[in-house]
């Protein structure tokens, strides 16, 4: 039988100027109890891991919320699912969002960005699954650019007399991904992003004939494009970069054959 306690030392809590009532954790590898090569708190059930560790390990998330996460399928795309209750499945997407308390949003990484959103007046959140296919998008339109428009259609048909309340009013949170130093991509990816934007240029390196793509630098383009200017957390140093820890953080590019970590948020019902 597998039992595990969380404690405060496997939770990095994000901080950033957002309501009391706004609640978000990142979890990282430590504190769980899955084998190696998943040690130790993996939440994906998808990576060959024992199931009955990763359960346990979920429920262990689950006790330190308070609340169920509600999981997606990510599949590298840019839907967001709006989200009024808890989920009774695990629908395909790559974000989701609610204004309903008690509501876990939650995505899975381990390099991808996750991305959380909250309005400043704590009355809606998101979590946003961000690998470089999903912030690109088709047209410009990527996971960032949906989560935005999930906020703004929220807010247009709930508070008709607040159309003034726009995207400045969001305030963003980046977790732990891929660093801009191990974070090597073809001239096609380059290309894709530079074709929609020219000033994403400067978020790429010239690599031994490839780049290496600084992914947070990208999203914070992204968000700063949609009106989004307060962005917190991950800066693209070292202490961020998921390849680069390999005691605190999952990492697909560099193991292979690894575990996930979660990032949720979540509106108290209590505050």
């Amino acid at each position: 039988m597998h039992v595990c306690s969380l404690t405060e030392e496997a939770i990095l809590r994000p901080q950033w100027p957002v309501p009391a009532n706004v609640r978000a954790v990142f979890t990282t590898r430590q504190g769980g109890c899955s084998p190696a090569p998943y040690e130790s708190l993996n939440l994906g059930t998808h990576v060959g891991d024992d199931p009955a560790a990763v359960a346990a390990n979920r429920t262990a998330l689950r006790q330190w919320v308070g609340l169920a996460p509600n999981y997606l399928e990510q599949v590298h795309g840019t839907a967001v699912l709006e989200l009024v209750e808890p989920l009774n499945l695990v629908p395909c997407a790559d974000g989701s969002a609610s204004a309903a308390a008690g509501v876990v949003c939650t995505v899975m990484v381990a390099d991808c960005l996750p991305i959380l959103l909250s309005d400043s007046r704590g009355r809606w959140v998101a979590a946003l699954h961000a690998g470089w296919r999903g912030l690109l998008g088709t047209a410009g339109v990527g996971v960032v650019e949906q989560g935005v428009a999930a906020f703004s259609t929220f807010f247009q048909a709930e508070s008709r007399h607040d159309a003034a309340y726009q995207a400045s009013e969001l305030i963003a949170w980046l977790g732990p991904c891929i660093g801009p130093a191990a974070f090597e991509v073809g001239d096609e990816v380059r290309a894709a992003f530079v074709a929609s934007d020219a000033g994403a240029a400067a978020c790429f390196v010239a690599h031994h004939g490839k780049w290496l793509s600084d992914l947070p630098a990208l999203a914070r383009r992204r968000l700063a494009a949609c009106g989004v200017t307060r962005v917190y957390g991950n800066d693209g140093s070292l202490p961020w970069c998921t390849v680069s820890n390999p005691g605190r953080f999952f990492s697909h590019r560099r193991d292979r054959v690894s575990g996930r970590m979660a990032a949720c948020i979540w509106l108290d019902a209590g505050l």
